[in-house]
């Protein structure tokens, strides 16, 4: 039986392009003038860059995650520290040092859960699981996946789901429980359609397939892996590609069709050689030298069964080891070297015989695993309800009491209350006379800044048109001379239609007329809408516009109010980029706030305008790379905006280096989903 291939939530694309999309924004943070080694946007690329290097070159990814633990405990970056230990303990697993690997995955699991990063915890404790499951403690890795399976259901993160769904099929594989394992894939299989993403779907196929062919149904075998292989093709994902190919081989050795085995073996053969996999490395060497025994080239056969063996002992997988010595003593056997026939042969009778005892054992712990973590869980379920219950009868006795109170007060406090009640009421109107004053004087105010902006920005374009027009009613303009104007009348109106958005916004928010309603908010569609929005005036200007908020990133707020900010941000970095720019908006979870940047490579700003950028009562008026022309009022909003939504805004900027743009917003704590 080969071993599939274990789920983690490390992103398992071997994309060169975007490892040099990362060492590019890396370099260009360094060479800014304001470079900081403790900015998180920084850090946070550094440990993607870091994960863009597992199984393609270890050295590399442990030097980075030293580096990334280093620069975050100095900048207090707790996400970045997590983080860096658990890319730590994925060094240490691929080069089968598990129990270090163990050590920093725990390390990352115990800061998760001080700082309460669900996710960070549900990645970290797959994670453990899966080491667990190496070492051979199915019983401890079964709790593991568990703990970690409640967590991702209690937040409904679907991913995660089916990842655990698919390593715990893995550990009832290992006791060739094949139903079983199979019942959990399809579980896997059915949330990655629900959520639509089809890589992780190729994934949970791949293992699908590679179930089938050790049920010996291969028909379901390959039509699942052609689906996967397919996929990874276009993805160019050389890991779960150098898998595929790996699986389609079993497929035809099974099939007893040795000569197309070896050529899917050896496309897999050319891919481990982009890749560092020991573990899926040592399954395609014993695959290879089955199908080179099939066809009598025993001396080849030898070589590759030798590579199976030393491999296996190097990281200590004792299913290697087992498939490779009996291999081993096929080919001495069929040389008539009985003698090392012999020894293999004996060899991996123990290792079978070890194997299946503790398979048995582990079985049994498993169940007896499973069955005590139901039962602590119904027992939690019971003592909770019987808290409850009691804490009831209080809250009952406490409203009798208070209620029996509440009627003497009444009593002895009524005339008492009546006495009081003509000077309140006094109190009152004075009150509301003053409220009324300022709210009048507000309004003034408004009403003067909404004049302003009307006179100063609105009248000019519309009275452009209008005199466009009066010439070319009266003949004095050609229809020709008056087509050449439309482009500019274009931009004029887009620039008087999004001002009187604006306009419109602000004024509701400075008359009370605008409510701020918080709920579960996705950044990513917002941002993805507003860059559709925006796209025509970004290729008009050759400006790429790039995205790197993560999906489901999610925020407490007012999406109409974040929707404004988003849209007034990427509109301000249009204006001020030149032809050929770049504009990037992306964000940064941290414990209790996202992060929400946008940054460009435009003209920058003074210190003396960007003291001047957030006032109120501003009118301030810039002219774009393009003469673009606004009122100054987009900024004013945005601050106001955020401000609502419990948050904080600020620029970094200076002439000719362009400019960043940054804003908080909550994310979504518990109590916000409560109240949702």
């Amino acid at each position: 039986m080969v071993i599939f291939l274990i789920l983690s939530f490390t992103t398992l694309a071997s994309q060169s392009s975007k490892r040099e999309i990362l060492l590019s924004e890396i370099e260009e943070i360094r060479n800014s003038s304001n470079f900081n080694s403790k900015d998180t946007l920084y850090i946070h690329n550094l440990i993607a860059l870091a994960y863009e290097y597992r199984f393609h070159n270890l050295d590399s990814l442990y030097t980075l995650s030293q580096k990334n633990l280093a620069l975050s405990k100095k900048a207090e970056y707790t996400n970045g520290e997590i983080s860096s230990y658990h890319s730590m303990g994925g060094y240490y697993s691929d080069k089968g040092k598990i129990d270090q690997a163990i050590i920093y995955f725990n390390k990352a699991y115990k800061l998760a859960e001080k700082y309460e990063n669900n996710f960070l915890k549900v990645r970290t404790l797959n994670d453990l699981a899966k080491e667990y499951g190496f070492k051979g403690d199915y019983s401890k890795s079964l709790k593991w996946y568990l703990e970690a399976m409640e967590i991702a259901e209690k937040y409904n993160y679907k991913n995660s789901i089916s990842i655990i769904n698919d390593n715990i099929a893995h550990l009832y594989l290992e006791q060739k429980d094949f139903q079983q394992a199979m019942v959990f894939l399809q579980k896997s299989k059915a949330v990655h359609e629900e959520v639509g993403n089809p890589v992780f779907l190729a994934e949970t196929l791949s293992n699908i397939a590679s179930t089938y062919a050790d049920m010996n149904e291969l028909d379901y075998a390959m039509y699942n892996i052609n689906i996967s292989i397919a996929t990874f093709e276009k993805e160019k994902i050389l890991e779960w590609l150098a898998y595929c190919y790996e699986i389609k081989g079993k497929i035809y050795l099974k099939k007893n069709k040795n000569t197309w085995a070896l050529y899917w073996y050896k496309q897999s053969e050319l891919l481990h050689q982009e890749i560092e996999d020991d573990r899926g490395k040592i399954d395609l060497l014993n695959g290879m030298t089955e199908a080179y025994l099939n066809l009598k080239k025993d001396s080849i056969a030898e070589e590759y069964a030798f590579n199976a063996f030393n491999l296996s002992k190097k990281i200590g997988l004792r299913s290697g080891i087992k498939n490779s010595t009996q291999n081993l003593s096929k080919i001495f056997k069929i040389k008539k070297d009985f003698e090392k026939s012999l020894w293999y042969h004996e060899l991996y009778q123990t290792t079978y015989e070890s194997l299946s005892a503790i398979s048995n054992e582990k079985a049994l712990n498993m169940l007896k695993t499973r069955v005590e973590y139901d039962q602590q869980k119904q027992l939690l379920i019971v003592e909770n309800e019987k808290a409850l219950a009691k804490q009831k009868i209080y809250i009952y006795i406490f409203i009798i009491i208070l209620f029996i109170f509440a009627i003497i007060t009444f009593i002895v406090h009524r005339n008492q209350q009546e006495q009081k009640k003509l000077n309140q009421e006094l109190r009152n109107k004075k009150a509301d006379l003053e409220q009324k004053q300022a709210y009048l004087n507000e309004l003034n105010q408004t009403k003067n800044k909404l004049f302003s902006i009307i006179g100063h920005d609105l009248r000019g374009p519309i009275g452009a048109f209008q005199g466009l027009l009066k010439l070319f009613k009266e003949g004095e303009m050609t229809k020709d001379e008056f087509l050449n104007f439309v482009p500019k009348l274009k931009v004029d109106i887009d620039t008087i239609s999004f001002t009187l958005n604006n306009l419109l916004s602000w004024g509701q928010t400075q008359m009370n007329g605008s409510i701020t309603r918080h709920s579960i908010t996705n950044l990513d569609s917002i941002v993805e809408e507003n860059i559709a929005l925006l796209s025509e005036i970004a290729e008009a200007k050759s400006i790429t516009l790039i995205n790197r908020i993560e999906p489901n990133c999610q925020v407490w707020s007012d999406p109409n109010q974040i929707d404004i900010i988003i849209r007034n941000l990427l509109s301000n970095a249009l204006k001020f980029t030149p032809n050929n720019g770049k504009i990037i908006i992306g964000a940064i979870q941290k414990i209790k706030t996202c992060e929400i940047y946008v940054k460009d490579n435009g003209l920058g700003m003074s210190e003396e305008i960007i003291g001047k950028l957030f006032e109120k009562d501003s009118n301030h008026t810039t002219y774009g790379t393009n003469d673009e022309k606004g009122t100054g009022l987009g900024l004013s909003l945005c601050k106001e905006m955020v401000e609502k939504n419990n948050g904080k805004i600020w620029v970094h900027s200076a002439l000719g280096r362009g400019s960043s743009f940054y804003f908080t917003i909550p994310r979504i704590q518990k109590q916000y989903k409560e109240s949702a």
